[in-house]
């Protein structure tokens, strides 16, 4: 789930990465499969799998899975994936843009819907909601990195659009095409980022009750658990109390 970050504490304290975890070292290599394929072999002269590794790093997938991951894509035996996305609204007419990488068109359109129709979603033509996000290009790092100024001067010469920090983090956002030049400059100037990757960016975010919280996590879990799923986004919001109240039902 991207781009909020009650949510990920939640998903976080119930256990939920633990369950993502088995799942997400395969999702991470088979972007750099796809990575390598479309490109360069060689992380330093093809941008997007120079942050598909790093990516992967972060989330601590080992060495040897990233060497055989771009090894992969250079043998015969590389299946050839499709980059699809996916746009509905989920309860409470919440946006969703979910983004697969398939070797089977028709097996995860089929299961992308089935899931809405089930969980109370709706799926759309492609563009039906994409229009309320802006593609962005998302840096995190942690807030003992440097004060709120420091990371701001830093983000302000790489080149970056705008910075939101926090207690726990520093999010710093750039233009899509930028982000490769400005992670870059960015770990020139304050070291290896948490994360670096495209993301999208909702221009407006709808709160939810509880009720429709709990609803939203079934439709977003159940997406994520899906193997041809590579992320899903959505422009809600949540309170604090709503936040603690799902963190008590899980």
């Amino acid at each position: 789930m991207a781009g909020h970050s009650k949510w990920a504490n939640i998903q976080h304290r119930k256990g939920r990465q633990d369950k993502l975890r088995s799942k997400l070292f395969s999702k991470l290599a088979k972007e750099i499969t796809v990575a390598a394929k479309m490109g360069d072999p060689d992380p330093d002269k093809n941008p997007r799998l120079r942050l598909a590794v790093k990516e992967a790093k972060s989330n601590s997938v080992p060495k040897d899975v990233i060497k055989r991951a771009i090894k992969k894509s250079q043998g015969g035996e590389a299946e050839s994936y499709d980059e699809i996305r996916y746009e509905g609204y989920g309860p409470s007419g919440i946006a969703i843009i979910v983004e697969a990488l398939t070797d089977n068109r028709n097996r995860t359109a089929s299961s992308v819907r089935s899931t809405f129709s089930k969980l109370g979603g709706n799926l759309g033509e492609t563009g039906s909601v994409s229009f309320m996000f802006d593609r962005m290009g998302q840096v995190t790092y942690l807030a003992e990195v440097g004060d709120a100024d420091t990371v701001l001067m830093a983000a302000i010469e790489a080149g970056a659009a705008d910075v939101e920090s926090s207690e726990d983090d520093h999010v710093i956002w750039c233009e899509a095409n930028d982000l490769n030049t400005v992670s870059t400059a960015l770990e020139a100037a304050l070291g290896e980022s948490e994360s670096a990757k495209l993301v999208w960016k909702p221009q407006t975010t709808t709160e939810v009750d509880l009720d429709a919280a709990q609803k939203l996590m079934r439709l977003i879990e159940t997406l994520e658990d899906d193997d041809d799923v590579q992320s899903v986004t959505a422009n809600f919001e949540i309170s604090d109390e709503v936040a603690a109240a799902l963190e008590d039902a899980g």
